[in-house]
């Protein structure tokens, strides 16, 4: 298909994606899955933050497809294109097209879909019901950045903790 890689994360993304970093552990700390994402108007203004909530059986609770809820039922579609999304973990394909079907701007990552799948292999973690396919491919018309290797060790230890793998990366 026609996926490209995405360029880095700028300077300016960081801030947001440290934010992300912090949501994904305080899942972690309460028994979720780690993965954290912003939803950042035009103006810089953060105006939905969420993090998993899964642990209770419903697998569609990503921050991620909540972003895109609240966004449909909050933003008219010219401020929707106009924001853009920052999360922990690049998106799944569910949550990939639920951005593209609401009309959301880009997504900023700080891990992508490949490190992620490199690590749970590398674990031996069996893999999930889904297939772990990039942004790129499922939402092609989306802009994507990432991943941020600033964070890579951050994010790749909160999967170590929730897989219960000491991890020494």
């Amino acid at each position: 298909m026609g996926y490209q890689s995405s360029p880095a994360p700028t300077a300016d993304d960081l801030p947001h994606l440290r934010r992300c970093v912090d949501l994904a552990r305080e899942a972690l700390e309460d028994g979720d899955e780690p993965f954290g994402s912003l939803l950042v108007d035009a103006g810089g203004v953060v105006r939905f933050e969420d993090r998993n909530r899964v642990k209770g059986g419903d697998q569609t609770r990503h921050p991620e497809f909540e972003i895109a809820r609240w966004a449909a039922e909050h933003l008219t579609p010219q401020e929707r294109r106009e924001a853009t999304v920052y999360t922990s973990g690049e998106h799944c394909p569910m949550c990939s097209a639920a951005h593209a079907w609401v009309g959301l701007g880009p997504i900023v990552y700080a891990t992508g879909t490949a490190q992620l799948g490199a690590w749970l292999q590398e674990w031996g973690v069996p893999a999930g019901p889904v297939a772990p396919l990039p942004v790129g491919e499922v939402a092609p018309g989306v802009p994507t950045r990432g991943p941020a290797p600033e964070l890579a060790d951050e994010v790749r230890a909160l999967h170590a903790r929730l897989h219960g793998v000491h991890d020494p990366a």
